[in-house]
């Protein structure tokens, strides 16, 4: 199988627990991907990574539209004259831009494809290849209600996660009311800046009582994280403020209540995890995936949503407070989080790809 997945985590997560789960079923597994991926694809479980050319059609310029598509026409010619030496059972793009090119030469090919969307709302990318794929998998239910012919070749398999979520998933205990309570906070790539401004002070804003208790752990970009660390300090805090955790999914496991944007990937291993959030959408997004994605757990009762411009120090604090001070909340939140959760995605997809593929047992 080829897996086409652009290089950011979103995109490559999913794709990773994919091969994993392919490979354990005897199926060998290549990527094509972007530029960007470069330095990751050779920790990504496949037999060789191959980059392809791709462009994302942003803006009004009609010169920058007219550029973007050659790129992507030069990437639809390399992923066509790949795919003729490759003669993959199937082609598997997890959206974005870069999955372009290689899922439309794979229609001209003649060669099974599906797509999977990560998030609540189907992206552009996966907009635009909708109509000319074998199959659609989706990670939430509801995502093409309003498309019967989409819907009628999508199925729900939810998002896949990376083993190192698997092997993180534990029940959830709920702290005692003057117990310690275990917060984390941390953003992505895009949206780490706004959690350094707001949590801080919002935690400077606690009941003494309730700041007692906190043991924080927060992501931070490495020019924010002095003034992080100097506020805990002065507050006399126990925190761990660093710019990347690698065992994020052990991470979020430990808390108590995780303060984050929702992105797809996010939100998929808080559900799987099963752990109370409060989450803030990133609101520029064209799409608004990351509201549709947090819409998702906060309808399910897992989680509290805050648009970005109620996400202030004095709303935080508020929300961390009234959680702190009801642990039956909390663990009814974590097992309304973990019903919204799909741990066996990987699984699923799986299947599904064999079965587009014509070679399912």
């Amino acid at each position: 199988m080829l897996l086409v997945a652009g290089g950011t985590g979103g995109h490559l997560f999913p794709a990773e627990a994919l091969a994993a789960a392919l490979a354990a079923r005897g199926v060998a597994v290549e990527l094509a991907t972007d530029a960007r991926a470069a330095g990751y694809g050779g920790t990504f479980p496949a037999r060789a990574m191959h980059v392809i050319p791709s462009a994302t059609l942003r803006g009004r310029n009609p010169l920058a539209y007219a550029r973007a598509g050659a790129v992507i026409g030069f990437g639809v010619a390399k992923a066509y004259a790949l795919l003729g030496r490759l003669r993959p059972a199937a082609v598997v793009g997890f959206g974005g831009y870069p999955s372009i090119p290689a899922v439309l030469a794979a229609r001209l090919r003649g060669i099974p494809s599906l797509i999977h969307e990560q998030n609540g709302v189907m992206g552009r990318a996966n907009r635009l290849l909708a109509p000319r794929v074998t199959a659609i998998a989706t990670s939430f239910a509801g995502v093409l209600d309003n498309d019967a012919t989409l819907a009628a070749k999508a199925t729900r398999t939810g998002n896949p996660l990376r083993p190192a979520v698997i092997a993180a998933v534990a029940p959830y205990a709920a702290p005692a009311p003057d117990a310690p309570l275990r917060l984390l906070a941390f953003g992505g790539s895009q949206g780490a800046r706004i959690m350094a401004d707001i949590v801080p002070p919002a935690i400077e804003r606690l009941d003494p009582s309730v700041r007692a208790r906190l043991a924080v752990v927060q992501q931070a970009r490495a020019e924010d994280i002095e003034r992080v660390r100097m506020t805990y300090a002065r507050l006399g805090l126990a925190a761990e403020v660093a710019p990347f955790f690698l065992d994020l999914p052990a991470r979020i496991a430990a808390a108590h209540l995780v303060v984050s944007r929702s992105g797809a990937s996010t939100v998929a291993e808080l559900a799987a995890l099963g752990r109370p959030s409060i989450l803030v959408p990133l609101p520029h997004a064209l799409d608004q995936d990351q509201l549709a994605n947090a819409r998702v757990l906060e309808q399910a009762g897992g989680a509290v949503l805050l648009r970005q411009d109620a996400f202030t120090p004095d709303r935080l604090a508020v929300e961390i407070a009234s959680l702190a001070a009801e642990p039956a909340r909390l663990a009814a939140m974590a097992a309304a989080a973990r019903s919204a959760g799909t741990p066996d995605a990987a699984g699923r997809l799986a299947d599904l790809v064999l079965k587009v593929a014509g070679r399912a047992t």
